[in-house]
């Protein structure tokens, strides 16, 4: 008789007694999300990248519109159209770019933005931009403003002197009767006094790598914090002269203009007409950054309103 095997059933093992995976997935799916999450938080709120060289066609809304108003003041001081049409092409936006300046106005004056001087010069040198181009906009119902406001100056119409009257006989040699008199010529009036309305705040110097052998340039309303854009600079030296505009680098604000230097070359900067310039040249020196590199010496030079 044979015998019969029989297997005996092994029971179950615990589930304390199972192997154990070196890693969960669960955990390291929280902790992609937690990390990424504290990344995104520290980026955006805490340390949020300073933007540098921003072409104009990447700025938001709010830069477009500060970027077309610094356009605008620039061709009201140097009437370069070209190169006015240049910059506002440079945004790439759809349709004619002279009247996207007329909607830009348009959306400006429609708000707070034209409630402080600088604001109203801005929509004001729009409406002179597109308006030679035979632009209209909704600015011109908002903003009176005659044609030569912009240029700066006012007209008086003086009134015609009557008929002079023959006068009695006198040994005075006297004009022909019944003559009229000369009428006097439309005098122009400028209506900023011819007297400087800036005046020079301060200068300073510093020594970096990011921003070696700038002149930095900045313009303030009177209160010393609001930016001014589209104010001319110069910056002279022996045999030369460059200007700028303030305003044209949108992310650095409505007052910031800067002018790269050569080494070894003494400048001078002014605001032609409106400012007195500074009274030391600034020389493109060497200098040692704090972290022990040679760069060149950057200047920042404050001007506002008197």
């Amino acid at each position: 008789m044979s015998q019969s095997t029989t297997e005996t059933a092994k029971p179950a093992r615990s589930r304390y007694e199972r192997p154990r995976r070196p890693f969960s997935i669960l955990g390291i799916v929280l902790g992609l999300i937690l990390g990424m999450g504290g990344a995104l938080a520290y980026t955006w709120l805490l340390a949020p990248v300073d933007p540098a060289d921003t072409a104009p066609w990447q700025l938001d809304a709010e830069g477009r519109a500060a970027y077309t108003a610094a356009v605008a003041l620039a061709f009201a001081q140097d009437s370069d159209l070209p190169r006015a049409v240049e910059r506002l092409v440079a945004m790439r936006s759809p349709g004619d770019p002279i009247q996207g300046v007329a909607d830009v106005a348009c959306e400006l004056a429609s708000t707070g933005y034209v409630n402080n001087t600088s604001g109203l010069q801005a929509v004001r040198a729009m409406m002179h931009l597109y308006r030679l181009q035979g632009r209209t906009g909704c600015a011109d119902e908002l903003i009176p403003m005659g044609d030569n406001q912009v240029a700066g100056v006012v007209e008086l119409d003086l009134p015609t002197p009557t008929i002079t009257l023959t006068p009695p006989p006198s040994k005075t040699p006297t004009p022909a009767s019944g003559l009229a008199s000369p009428t006097p010529p439309v005098i122009v009036v400028p209506t900023s006094p011819p007297t400087n309305d800036f005046i020079l705040v301060t200068v300073t110097t510093s020594c970096t790598m990011e921003r070696s052998g700038l002149i930095v340039v900045e313009v303030f309303e009177a209160n010393g914090a609001t930016g001014i854009p589209g104010m001319e600079i110069r910056a002279r030296w022996n045999g030369g002269e460059s200007r700028f505009f303030t305003g044209l680098i949108p992310e650095r604000g409505a007052s910031y203009a800067d002018f790269q230097m050569d080494s070894g070359i003494d400048y001078i900067v002014d605001m032609p007409g409106r400012a007195d310039p500074v009274q030391q040249p600034l020389s493109a020196v060497p200098c040692t950054t704090p972290n022990g590199d040679r760069s060149v010496i950057t200047y920042r030079v404050v001007f506002r309103q008197a």
